[in-house]
């Protein structure tokens, strides 16, 4: 079996991922939706216990306006003199005059304080509104957007079918602008049309390699046997990122975590790969300044998942405000933080003057296309 190198075993790991159920592509977005719907259920609740607390409160207010009338209106006609004898033989304090006094007081000062409980709650209440219909949006845009992702995966595996029948007669355009949908790089995608136009180079023996693949996979690099001087190499791309992170790079390894631990970035979900990117590129007040600007934009640090690169990349905020005044929501770039690791700023720029260029409103093309 030919050996293969482990740039392709790589590119071929990546794109046999996106043929199946456990798409990066595909997982991304239903734990997107999953957030989504927990959201939403979450703020439907908030929504009607802040409406019940606010028909209460003006209930309040109109009764305290209503009966303190009443109450002073009845408590100034009384003379306590007509009573005198009765309310001093049983030791009764009640002073007319007095309560008056004290309503007069009081009772303005409750009534604000029922109207300012009032106001605050319907202030909550419209932020609980914009994000439970934020949340509504986002759930039916990902059911577009995985509509989409499912339509371009059977087109994948209908070129990689193609492919290993040795029948596939698809032109070199047509697989890079289907790869473009995933994000790939202009050199991952011309690889990757190579691979599929020319399968008996290395998509034969990549396929072949994975039937003959025990049941349980191995998280430890495999050794090819046919060349026992070659280094070893992983079977798939997800098994690259399994490896374990190095011993000497331990303490680097504690000062990241207790960094991400305390700007509230969940770290467990972290590949190795990641931590290990990240340890090679430690820098603490980057880090520290991309949380607080994704943060100042209401977006999830689950963005930072799988995409740690962004977490040190000194141009975050000028791509990301670049892709804002195109007329890009925040919610695309959330869902679409690939194209933020595809181009360096400059890159992205021109991009953005070529889609101008050839007569697109930027707006309107899909960051995954872009």
């Amino acid at each position: 079996m030919k050996a293969l190198s482990t740039e392709v075993r790589a590119l071929l790991g990546k794109l046999y991922n996106l043929r199946g159920e456990d798409s990066v592509v595909l997982v991304e977005m239903d734990k997107q939706k999953g957030i989504a719907e927990d959201t939403k259920t979450r703020t439907t609740k908030q929504k009607k216990q802040l409406q019940e607390k606010i028909a209460d409160l003006e209930k309040q207010h109109d009764e305290l306006e209503d009966q303190g009338e009443k109450l002073i209106t009845l408590l100034s006609g009384i003379n306590r003199d007509e009573y005198a004898t009765v309310l001093d033989r049983l030791k009764i304090d009640f002073d007319p005059q007095s309560l008056v006094s004290k309503l007069d007081k009081y009772l303005p000062r409750t009534i604000e304080n029922v109207v300012s409980d009032t106001k605050k709650a319907e202030e909550e209440l419209v932020k609980v509104e914009e994000e439970m219909n934020s949340a509504i949006t986002k759930i039916d845009e990902l059911a577009i957007r995985r509509d989409t992702a499912l339509a371009n995966q059977e087109k994948l595996n209908e070129y990689f079918d193609l492919a290993l029948s040795g029948s596939i007669n698809i032109t070199r355009d047509s697989i890079t602008s289907l790869l473009e949908q995933f994000n790939f790089t202009e050199e991952e995608q011309r690889e990757a049309a190579k691979i599929l136009m020319f399968p008996e180079d290395a998509l034969y023996t990549y396929d072949e390699s994975l039937k003959n693949k025990s049941t349980t996979r191995r998280i430890e690099p495999e050794i090819v046997e046919e060349e026992p001087a070659q280094e070893p190499v992983a079977d798939t791309f997800e098994i690259i990122e399994e490896e374990p992170i190095k011993v000497e790079i331990n303490d680097d390894k504690d000062d990241i975590i207790e960094l991400l631990k305390a700007n509230g970035v969940n770290y467990l979900d972290f590949s190795s790969q990641d931590m290990d990117y990240l340890i090679d590129h430690y820098d603490a007040g980057l880090i520290e300044e991309n949380i607080d600007y994704i943060k100042s934009l209401k977006i999830d640090l689950d963005m930072f998942v799988n995409h740690a690169a962004l977490l040190v990349d000194r141009d975050l905020k000028d791509k990301i405000d670049t892709l804002l005044k195109t007329g890009k929501e925040i919610i695309d770039i959330y869902l679409n933080p690939n194209v933020l690791e595809k181009y360096t700023k400059n890159d992205l720029s021109n991009a953005i003057a070529k889609l101008k260029a050839n007569g697109m409103d930027p707006k309107n093309v899909p960051l995954m296309a872009y």
